[in-house]
């Protein structure tokens, strides 16, 4: 019997000094070793740095922390903490998130035992905590897509009542609480970068996934796998977040189609997509002007996107109409 994998786990940090000692806790209590644990620290100002450090020093396996001069967000971050992982699989945390025991190891047996082959990532079930007294609400089971290109996260905000229990073939995965195979990271990864550091905050997740089920790579979604996520951001709470946040998440939206959108899905998603198009850019005109700078963005790079595109077409080794359906299907069941 061969000997159980080393996993990796990354997590990235920004001013995330609260969030740390319940992660580390829950990642002390995992039944699944090897493991390792790195943390990528985008220039935290509240010592999330130094706290990542002791907290290391306290874990049963071995725990980095790699503080960098500025704010990466989390594409680059973790493309730092990936930078410096050796595990066969990794594991990819918010600090936010704490997963129960088993969530390691039950993704990796149903990496096993998955019918969908090759295997590249696996999520769990991530539950939001709740108030004492009140049922929990799903955060994420998986990750689907909808003709208006929003991706969106299976059962996100729904109350917990025992829905979406059966593993699934899903479009995506949440960089928040995933295992991802490193060779599949490493197959699909683009000038030796796995998350495309221009997506900085939101979507980069999404953007990778595109990428995995390009070259053929499954992912999987295995209920029996579980951990909490207290999401920061949510789009109920868009006003309230930061002008930067808001800036990313407008420019990646439309980073994403420029890089993965085929002529035949331009045709078949046109109208949603543009109906959606105008609702955000009059969101923008109304109540964020502040964001108007990311078309300005788009703009002034597109010579280096329109590159990029390039290079992630040349490398694709699925045709078209097998990623088509995952606009209009949420999921394959087992």
């Amino acid at each position: 019997m061969s000997a159980p994998p080393l996993v990796s786990v990354a997590i990235v940090t920004h001013d995330s000094a609260a969030d740390l000692p319940a992660c580390c806790a829950a990642l002390a209590a995992l039944d699944h070793r090897p493991l390792e644990l790195v943390v990528a620290d985008c220039a935290s100002g509240d010592g999330s740095a130094a706290l990542a450090e002791r907290l290391g020093r306290e874990l049963p396996f071995p725990a980095r922390t790699v503080r960098l001069p500025e704010n990466r967000g989390f594409a680059g971050g973790m493309n730092a903490a990936l930078g410096v992982t050796s595990g066969a699989w990794v594991l990819s945390l918010n600090p936010d998130a704490q997963v129960t025991p088993e969530y390691v190891s039950r993704l990796l047996a149903a990496a096993a035992r998955s019918p969908w082959r090759p295997v590249g990532a696996l999520t769990g079930r991530l539950v939001r905590p709740a108030p004492e007294g009140e049922a929990p609400r799903l955060d994420a089971c998986g990750m689907r897509l909808r003709p208006t290109w929003r991706h969106l996260d299976r059962g996100s905000g729904e109350r917990d009542r025992g829905q979406l229990r059966r593993p699934a073939r899903v479009f995506g995965a949440t960089g928040a609480a995933s295992l991802w195979r490193r060779a599949a990271l490493d197959d699909v990864a683009l000038d030796g970068e796995i998350f495309d550091p221009r997506f900085h905050s939101y979507r980069e997740d999404a953007e990778l996934c595109f990428r995995l089920r390009e070259r053929g790579w499954e992912i999987v979604y295995e209920p029996g796998a579980v951990a909490l996520h207290r999401r920061h951001n949510l789009p109920a709470r868009r006003r309230a977040m930061a002008a930067a946040i808001n800036h990313h998440s407008l420019k990646n939206r439309y980073l994403l189609r420029l890089y993965h959108q085929t002529p035949g899905n331009l045709l078949t998603t046109l109208l949603p997509a543009l109906w959606r198009d105008a609702l955000a850019l009059a969101y923008v005109l109304g109540f964020e002007r502040q964001s108007l700078g990311a078309y300005a963005w788009l703009w002034r790079h597109r010579r280096e996107l329109w590159r990029r595109r390039r290079a992630i077409r040349e490398r694709r080794t699925v045709p078209a109409r097998a990623l088509e359906r995952w606009f209009w299907r949420e999921a394959d069941e087992g």
